[in-house]
């Protein structure tokens, strides 16, 4: 075989080392890898004396190393052994599972056993998923997957999963855990940069280091795209034939100038309803109006509820410039008659008490944001409530029913890096997560143009995904080695 040769052929040996106090044992998979000619190589190993061999099984490489990525792949080599399968990851594995719910990683979500309801759960996805995709892998199979594996679960009051050290690295540890038993070869500090399809059905996949100036090609039999948002998934995507959706962010906070606000810095509230009005919007939506809790942050508002509304309203809050108006009823479970009626008998209840030290009970309100109230009305704290007008208790209860603020921009929500956008789910098999364009080439997570709001659901996506994909691909595997067994 001669270097000079312009595509010669390499086997590179990928080991698994499990090591004990005295030995280190290694399990080694033939892969078959093409280079030209002006290639530098660093394997670990390369056998010259002898030709690859096609006998060695069919090799699925799985392109990134998150949730949808490693669980895809131990499902794959768990429903078909013999397949060889070869995880590629550029950064660390697991990176967004390890900072996800604030480093304790929000598994799923168990309160939607309802797979309709669960569905509604996607901004992007929530009438495709509607079919047998969470009937296939669902929160509850999740949570079963884990448990199983000697990993303890809780399901907090708001259906959010974690497991019970509070810690990530439950998760983590039981995947990569789980992988190695498998034998699934995990390898970081690789990008694969270009895809594409040969005749015969196979991809060649063209593979740099990112610290050396090294390039690999190697031959997959199967290719599962699970690299999340990143440009990386998207750019295979589309030298292998498929359409992208724009990319745009979703789950972030709202900023709003108003300086009186953020002296209310972490003070929360349990139920509101929020409202985005938005100038590019002249249709009445009604997922741009959500309730839930509600965080006071130093740059504007947070919390659950507005985390909802920006990733429904992700794409029309983008094409606005991330300006609008937000109207925000803190009183959600009183009718404005009520409320007036309320402010009315305790003003005849506490004539002589100053405003600011003697809120309604009822309201649940903190002294800090009752001032904030008071102040927009231009009201003085140590007035008394005797001193107080019909048409400024009116005004009161129209503020605290219908208070409007300016939103000015976007934050981030640190727990959770979500992007609306990705290869359209009318492109793939949702059954089993296959190309529609592409034989053999499958997708899950983020990737696709699907993402959830905050809760579990996003990582639920990549937990269901990867578990079709890696249980098509592993069936395709097995029956093609069980013919290929009854031929010989």
């Amino acid at each position: 075989m001669s270097f000079s040769s312009a595509r010669y052929f390499l086997l590179l040996h990928l080991s698994v080392a499990s090591k004990t106090a005295s030995t280190t044992s290694r399990k080694n998979f033939e892969y078959l890898l093409l280079a030209p000619k002006a290639t530098k190589f660093t394997t670990t190993a390369i056998q010259k004396d002898k030709p690859p061999k096609s006998s060695e099984g069919e090799l699925l490489v799985v392109v990134g190393g998150g949730a949808a990525g490693v669980y895809g792949a131990i499902r794959a080599k768990t429903v078909a052994p013999t397949l060889n399968v070869l995880v590629i990851e550029k950064g660390k594995l697991l990176s967004k599972v390890k900072i996800s719910g604030g480093g304790r990683c929000n598994v799923t979500n168990g309160h939607c056993a309802d797979n309709l309801v669960l569905a509604d759960h996607y901004p992007r996805g929530n009438k495709e998923l509607r079919g047998s995709f969470f009937n296939m892998h669902g929160p509850l199979d999740t949570m079963s997957w884990f448990v199983d594996r000697g990993v303890e679960l809780k399901t907090e009051d708001d259906g959010r999963v974690f497991p019970v050290s509070n810690n990530s690295s439950s998760i983590i540890d039981c995947l990569i855990s789980e992988a190695k038993c498998r034998r699934v070869s995990l390898q970081t500090g690789k990008v694969v940069t270009g895809a594409s399809a040969s005749a015969g059905g196979k991809f060649l996949l063209k593979v740099e280091k990112r610290t050396l100036n090294s390039v690999e090609f190697v031959e997959a039999d199967y290719l599962l795209i699970a690299s999340g948002s990143s440009q990386q998934g998207h750019n295979l995507a589309v030298q292998l034939g498929h359409s992208i959706v724009d990319p745009v962010p979703s789950l972030f906070t709202f900023k709003i100038e108003d300086s009186q606000l953020t002296e209310l810095s972490g003070v929360t509230f349990s139920k509101v309803i929020v409202k985005l009005k938005l100038e590019n919007v002249s249709r009445n939506i009604p997922q741009l109006t959500q309730i839930g809790p509600m965080l006071v942050t130093h740059w504007g508002l947070s919390g659950p509820a507005i985390l909802r509304l920006s990733a429904w309203g992700a794409r029309y809050l983008y094409s606005s410039g991330y300006k609008g108006k937000l109207i925000v009823d803190f009183v959600p479970d009183l009718h404005i008659e009520d409320l007036k009626s309320m402010l009315s008998q305790h003003k005849n209840k506490f004539l002589k008490h100053k405003l600011l030290n003697s809120c309604p009970t009822e309201l649940g309100l903190v002294k800090r944001f009752w001032k904030y109230i008071l102040d927009r009305e231009g009201l003085v704290g140590d007035t008394l409530w005797a001193s107080i007008s019909n048409n400024s208790l009116v005004s009161i209860a129209h503020l605290l029913k219908h208070c409007t603020f300016e939103v000015k921009g976007k934050g981030q929500f640190k727990d959770e890096f979500v992007t609306a956008g990705g290869v359209p789910l009318s492109e793939i098999h949702l059954n089993t997560m296959e190309s529609g364009i592409q034989p053999n080439l499958y997708f899950a997570g983020e990737v696709l143009n699907v993402d959830g709001v905050t809760g579990g659901f996003n990582f639920q996506n990549a937990w269901s995904g990867g578990y079709i994909a890696g249980t098509a691909i592993g069936r395709l595997a097995a029956e093609g080695n069980a013919n290929l067994e009854g031929a010989i």
